[in-house]
């Protein structure tokens, strides 16, 4: 072989190594490239599933404070009645013992305080 044939092949030789070189970092380039976009779709795929479960969570949540609420309620109502129930017995009680010549102990402060406010 001549010299010149022998520079062609060597020459040939380097240039498809470097577009092998080449062809092997674009490809693993766009393979990290093609993961990056595969995960962001995913992201954005899970997103409204995500937002649907945080929605379903925060009704749950929402729902047991008014059942709680509604629950409280309702006791505060019942026992509003039974104190006012009480406080009707009580002065019934007073007023019998008064006709008796009984005079009743008085009220503490804060019994005092509710037959004057209601509150």
């Amino acid at each position: 072989m001549n010299a010149a044939a022998i520079t062609v092949t060597v020459v040939g030789s380097l240039l498809t190594l470097m577009g092998v070189v080449f062809t092997a970092r674009a490809t693993t380039r766009a393979a990290a490239a093609t993961a990056r976009a595969n995960q962001a779709a995913a992201e954005a795929a899970a997103e409204p599933s995500q937002r649907a479960e945080d929605r379903a969570a925060f009704d749950a949540i929402k729902k047991e404070l008014r059942d709680d609420l509604t629950a409280t309620r309702e006791e505060v109502k019942s026992l509003r009645s039974l104190v006012r129930s009480f406080a009707l017995y009580v002065v019934e009680l007073s007023t019998q013992m008064r006709r008796h010549g009984i005079e009743p102990p008085a009220p503490p402060s804060r019994v005092d305080e509710y037959n004057r406010t209601g509150v």
